[in-house]
Protein backbone atom coordinates (compact mmCIF):
# COMPACT_ATOMS: atom_id res chain seq x y z
CA UNK A 1 0.00 0.00 0.00
CA UNK A 2 1.51 3.62 -1.41
CA UNK A 3 0.95 6.66 0.37
CA UNK A 4 1.64 10.00 -1.27
CA UNK A 5 2.53 13.23 -0.27
CA UNK A 6 2.41 16.25 -2.62
CA UNK A 7 5.15 18.84 -2.03
CA UNK A 8 5.16 22.61 -3.71
CA UNK A 9 7.42 22.68 -6.79
CA UNK A 10 6.56 18.84 -7.49
CA UNK A 11 5.05 15.72 -6.34
CA UNK A 12 6.64 13.61 -3.59
CA UNK A 13 5.87 9.99 -3.39
CA UNK A 14 6.82 7.25 -0.72
CA UNK A 15 6.22 4.60 -1.29
CA UNK A 16 6.51 1.70 1.19
CA UNK A 17 7.94 -2.19 -0.17
CA UNK A 18 9.03 -4.56 2.24
CA UNK A 19 9.08 -2.52 5.46
CA UNK A 20 11.37 -0.21 3.17
CA UNK A 21 10.36 3.29 2.07
CA UNK A 22 11.36 4.43 -1.40
CA UNK A 23 11.05 7.69 -2.22
CA UNK A 24 10.59 9.76 -5.39
CA UNK A 25 10.50 13.49 -6.18
CA UNK A 26 9.08 14.94 -9.05
CA UNK A 27 10.62 18.15 -10.24
CA UNK A 28 9.16 19.95 -13.08
CA UNK A 29 11.80 21.63 -15.06
CA UNK A 30 10.19 24.19 -17.21
CA UNK A 31 11.73 26.64 -19.67
CA UNK A 32 14.86 24.71 -20.27
CA UNK A 33 17.40 25.72 -22.44
CA UNK A 34 16.92 23.80 -26.52
CA UNK A 35 20.78 22.99 -26.95
CA UNK A 36 23.96 22.32 -24.30
CA UNK A 37 27.27 24.70 -24.21
CA UNK A 38 28.44 21.57 -26.29
CA UNK A 39 26.53 22.79 -29.28
CA UNK A 40 27.42 26.41 -29.05
CA UNK A 41 24.27 27.96 -27.62
CA UNK A 42 25.24 30.15 -24.66
CA UNK A 43 22.44 32.40 -22.97
CA UNK A 44 23.72 36.31 -21.75
CA UNK A 45 23.22 37.80 -18.12
CA UNK A 46 24.55 41.30 -18.10
CA UNK A 47 28.25 41.32 -20.15
CA UNK A 48 28.63 37.62 -19.51
CA UNK A 49 27.27 34.58 -21.32
CA UNK A 50 25.98 31.29 -19.25
CA UNK A 51 26.63 27.79 -20.71
CA UNK A 52 24.12 25.23 -19.73
CA UNK A 53 23.73 21.73 -20.77
CA UNK A 54 20.23 21.27 -20.57
CA UNK A 55 17.96 17.95 -19.89
CA UNK A 56 15.57 16.97 -22.51
CA UNK A 57 12.95 15.77 -20.07
CA UNK A 58 10.31 17.41 -18.46
CA UNK A 59 11.04 16.55 -15.00
CA UNK A 60 13.32 14.19 -12.35
CA UNK A 61 13.05 11.63 -10.24
CA UNK A 62 14.81 11.33 -7.21
CA UNK A 63 15.57 8.04 -5.44
CA UNK A 64 17.28 6.72 -2.03
CA UNK A 65 19.35 3.97 -2.11
CA UNK A 66 19.93 2.89 1.54
CA UNK A 67 19.28 3.76 5.37
CA UNK A 68 19.29 7.08 5.91
CA UNK A 69 22.34 8.60 8.18
CA UNK A 70 24.75 5.57 7.56
CA UNK A 71 27.77 5.58 5.06
CA UNK A 72 25.63 3.91 2.23
CA UNK A 73 22.84 6.10 1.96
CA UNK A 74 22.39 7.99 -1.49
CA UNK A 75 20.14 10.07 -2.66
CA UNK A 76 20.12 9.36 -7.20
CA UNK A 77 18.33 11.52 -9.58
CA UNK A 78 16.86 9.84 -12.56
CA UNK A 79 15.32 11.08 -16.18
CA UNK A 80 11.64 10.36 -16.53
CA UNK A 81 12.90 7.12 -18.82
CA UNK A 82 14.78 5.88 -15.49
CA UNK A 83 18.31 6.62 -16.42
CA UNK A 84 20.24 8.09 -14.20
CA UNK A 85 21.70 11.50 -14.00
CA UNK A 86 23.79 14.09 -12.17
CA UNK A 87 22.53 17.04 -10.07
CA UNK A 88 25.61 18.54 -11.09
CA UNK A 89 25.83 18.36 -14.43
CA UNK A 90 22.52 17.62 -15.92
CA UNK A 91 20.20 19.87 -14.38
CA UNK A 92 20.27 23.09 -16.36
CA UNK A 93 21.16 26.42 -14.75
CA UNK A 94 19.18 28.95 -15.96
CA UNK A 95 15.37 29.14 -16.82
CA UNK A 96 15.41 32.54 -18.10
CA UNK A 97 14.45 35.71 -16.46
CA UNK A 98 16.66 35.91 -14.02
CA UNK A 99 15.42 32.39 -12.78
CA UNK A 100 17.98 29.83 -11.73
CA UNK A 101 17.25 26.20 -11.11
CA UNK A 102 18.46 25.35 -7.42
CA UNK A 103 19.20 21.43 -5.94
CA UNK A 104 18.33 21.43 -2.00
CA UNK A 105 20.98 19.06 -0.51
CA UNK A 106 20.25 20.18 3.29
CA UNK A 107 16.70 21.55 4.20
CA UNK A 108 16.29 24.09 6.88
CA UNK A 109 16.46 22.91 10.39
CA UNK A 110 18.28 20.17 10.05
CA UNK A 111 22.43 19.32 10.49
CA UNK A 112 23.13 16.37 8.76
CA UNK A 113 25.89 17.65 6.27
CA UNK A 114 24.46 16.45 3.01
CA UNK A 115 26.61 17.46 -0.26
CA UNK A 116 26.91 16.28 -3.74
CA UNK A 117 29.41 13.52 -3.89
CA UNK A 118 31.32 15.10 -6.72
CA UNK A 119 33.95 12.24 -6.74
CA UNK A 120 30.97 9.79 -7.41
CA UNK A 121 29.33 8.48 -10.88
CA UNK A 122 26.01 10.55 -11.51
CA UNK A 123 27.23 12.42 -8.34
CA UNK A 124 24.47 11.21 -6.03
CA UNK A 125 23.51 12.99 -2.88
CA UNK A 126 25.55 11.38 0.04
CA UNK A 127 26.03 12.50 3.95
CA UNK A 128 29.82 13.59 4.47
CA UNK A 129 32.30 12.19 6.64
CA UNK A 130 35.26 12.66 8.16
CA UNK A 131 37.85 10.32 9.62
CA UNK A 132 35.03 7.26 8.25
CA UNK A 133 32.00 9.38 10.87
CA UNK A 134 29.18 10.68 9.55
CA UNK A 135 29.40 14.54 9.79
CA UNK A 136 26.99 17.08 11.49
CA UNK A 137 27.06 20.44 11.79
CA UNK A 138 27.02 21.54 15.80
CA UNK A 139 23.29 22.90 15.20
CA UNK A 140 20.73 22.89 12.35
CA UNK A 141 21.32 25.32 9.98
CA UNK A 142 18.09 28.04 9.60
CA UNK A 143 18.01 27.92 5.59
CA UNK A 144 17.68 25.23 2.87
CA UNK A 145 21.19 25.39 1.50
CA UNK A 146 22.70 23.81 -1.75
CA UNK A 147 23.98 24.38 -4.84
CA UNK A 148 23.40 25.97 -8.01
CA UNK A 149 23.80 22.78 -10.73
CA UNK A 150 26.33 23.49 -13.54
CA UNK A 151 28.72 25.94 -11.65
CA UNK A 152 32.24 25.21 -10.13
CA UNK A 153 34.50 26.89 -8.36
CA UNK A 154 37.92 26.41 -9.59
CA UNK A 155 40.59 25.86 -7.71
CA UNK A 156 43.80 27.17 -9.75
CA UNK A 157 42.33 30.40 -9.93
CA UNK A 158 43.03 32.70 -7.62
CA UNK A 159 40.53 35.27 -7.04
CA UNK A 160 41.88 38.98 -7.19
CA UNK A 161 38.75 40.45 -5.54
CA UNK A 162 39.30 38.14 -2.65
CA UNK A 163 42.28 38.32 -1.54
CA UNK A 164 43.54 35.82 -4.01
CA UNK A 165 41.69 32.80 -2.48
CA UNK A 166 41.55 29.64 -4.88
CA UNK A 167 38.28 28.10 -5.40
CA UNK A 168 37.28 24.81 -3.34
CA UNK A 169 36.64 22.24 -6.19
CA UNK A 170 32.70 22.29 -5.92
CA UNK A 171 29.55 23.72 -7.55
CA UNK A 172 28.36 27.01 -6.12
CA UNK A 173 26.23 27.26 -2.50
CA UNK A 174 22.76 28.39 -2.41
CA UNK A 175 21.52 29.72 1.06
CA UNK A 176 17.76 29.74 0.01
CA UNK A 177 16.20 32.38 2.67
CA UNK A 178 12.22 31.57 2.24
CA UNK A 179 10.18 30.12 5.17
CA UNK A 180 8.99 26.76 3.72
CA UNK A 181 11.36 23.47 4.89
CA UNK A 182 12.18 21.76 1.17
CA UNK A 183 12.99 18.50 1.15
CA UNK A 184 16.38 16.71 -0.05
CA UNK A 185 16.89 16.58 -3.90
CA UNK A 186 14.01 18.78 -4.06
CA UNK A 187 14.87 21.48 -7.26
CA UNK A 188 13.63 25.08 -6.81
CA UNK A 189 13.39 27.42 -8.88
CA UNK A 190 15.13 31.20 -6.84
CA UNK A 191 16.23 34.43 -7.73
CA UNK A 192 19.80 35.35 -6.67
CA UNK A 193 19.68 38.38 -4.45
CA UNK A 194 23.39 38.72 -2.72
CA UNK A 195 26.56 37.12 -2.43
CA UNK A 196 29.11 36.29 0.58
CA UNK A 197 32.86 35.43 0.21
CA UNK A 198 33.34 33.05 2.50
CA UNK A 199 36.59 32.07 2.65
CA UNK A 200 37.70 28.68 4.45
CA UNK A 201 41.33 27.62 5.16
CA UNK A 202 41.98 29.44 2.06
CA UNK A 203 39.87 28.42 -0.08
CA UNK A 204 37.28 30.72 -1.54
CA UNK A 205 33.25 29.06 -1.13
CA UNK A 206 31.02 31.25 -2.52
CA UNK A 207 27.45 31.40 -0.81
CA UNK A 208 24.88 32.92 -3.08
CA UNK A 209 22.07 34.26 -0.98
CA UNK A 210 18.59 33.47 -2.73
CA UNK A 211 15.14 33.33 -2.54
CA UNK A 212 12.59 30.36 -4.10
CA UNK A 213 9.66 32.11 -6.35
CA UNK A 214 6.99 30.19 -4.49
CA UNK A 215 7.84 32.04 -1.32
CA UNK A 216 4.99 34.43 -0.36
CA UNK A 217 7.62 37.48 -0.23
CA UNK A 218 9.58 36.78 -3.33
CA UNK A 219 8.01 39.53 -4.98
CA UNK A 220 9.22 41.60 -2.56
CA UNK A 221 12.79 40.66 -2.72
CA UNK A 222 15.23 41.71 -5.65
CA UNK A 223 18.73 43.21 -3.94
CA UNK A 224 20.53 42.83 -0.70
CA UNK A 225 18.84 46.05 0.32
CA UNK A 226 15.51 44.25 -0.28
CA UNK A 227 16.71 41.06 2.20
CA UNK A 228 17.30 43.44 4.86
CA UNK A 229 13.92 45.67 4.47
CA UNK A 230 11.74 42.38 4.55
CA UNK A 231 14.28 39.98 6.03
CA UNK A 232 15.87 42.31 8.57
CA UNK A 233 19.09 40.81 10.12
CA UNK A 234 19.21 37.75 7.93
CA UNK A 235 22.39 38.33 5.78
CA UNK A 236 24.24 39.08 9.05
CA UNK A 237 22.67 36.27 10.73
CA UNK A 238 24.08 33.50 7.44
CA UNK A 239 27.75 35.54 7.98
CA UNK A 240 27.91 34.77 11.40
CA UNK A 241 26.30 31.27 11.00
CA UNK A 242 29.08 30.58 8.37
CA UNK A 243 31.45 31.98 10.11
CA UNK A 244 31.42 30.30 13.52
CA UNK A 245 30.01 26.73 12.98
CA UNK A 246 33.38 25.23 13.32
CA UNK A 247 34.35 26.81 16.46
CA UNK A 248 32.41 24.13 18.12
CA UNK A 249 34.91 21.55 17.05
CA UNK A 250 37.92 23.41 18.22
CA UNK A 251 38.76 25.32 14.76
CA UNK A 252 38.89 28.81 14.01
CA UNK A 253 36.59 31.09 12.83
CA UNK A 254 35.56 31.21 8.78
CA UNK A 255 36.81 34.67 7.31
CA UNK A 256 34.63 36.68 4.71
CA UNK A 257 36.35 38.88 2.09
CA UNK A 258 34.65 42.06 -0.46
CA UNK A 259 34.70 43.95 3.25
CA UNK A 260 32.88 41.12 5.24
CA UNK A 261 29.51 42.42 3.81
CA UNK A 262 27.00 40.74 1.43
CA UNK A 263 27.72 41.94 -2.20
CA UNK A 264 24.70 42.82 -4.44
CA UNK A 265 22.28 41.01 -6.77
CA UNK A 266 24.71 42.51 -9.89
CA UNK A 267 27.69 41.01 -8.33
CA UNK A 268 25.82 37.21 -7.41
CA UNK A 269 25.20 37.03 -10.78
CA UNK A 270 28.56 37.74 -12.21
CA UNK A 271 29.95 34.94 -9.60
CA UNK A 272 27.62 32.83 -11.25
CA UNK A 273 28.61 33.46 -14.56
CA UNK A 274 31.99 33.12 -13.84
CA UNK A 275 31.35 29.86 -12.10
CA UNK A 276 28.93 28.81 -15.16
CA UNK A 277 32.47 29.53 -17.51
CA UNK A 278 34.69 27.70 -15.50
CA UNK A 279 31.85 24.37 -15.06
CA UNK A 280 32.04 24.52 -18.69
CA UNK A 281 35.81 24.35 -19.29
CA UNK A 282 35.50 21.33 -16.52
CA UNK A 283 32.92 19.25 -18.65
CA UNK A 284 34.64 20.24 -22.10
CA UNK A 285 38.14 18.90 -20.27
CA UNK A 286 40.02 22.11 -21.04
CA UNK A 287 40.96 22.22 -17.54
CA UNK A 288 42.01 18.56 -15.41
CA UNK A 289 38.78 17.21 -13.45
CA UNK A 290 41.07 15.51 -11.62
CA UNK A 291 39.18 13.03 -9.55
CA UNK A 292 35.87 14.68 -10.42
CA UNK A 293 33.30 12.84 -11.81
CA UNK A 294 32.02 15.00 -15.43
CA UNK A 295 29.12 11.89 -15.53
Amino acid sequence: MAAVRMATGGAAFHALHGGHIQSLMLVGLKQQLPLSCRQGRRNVIGRRSLCCKALFRPEVLVKEEGQPSTLDYRVFFFDKSGKKVSPWHDIPLQLGDGVFNFVVEIPKETSAKMEVATEELYTPIKQDTKKGKLRFYPYNINWNYGLLPQTWEDPSFANPEVEGAFGDNDPVDVVEIGGRQAKMGEILKVKPLAALAMIDEGELDWKIVAISLDDPKASLVNDAKDVENHFPGTLTAIRDWFRDYKIPDGKPANKFGLGNEAASKEYALKVIAETNEAWSKLVKRSIDAGELSLV
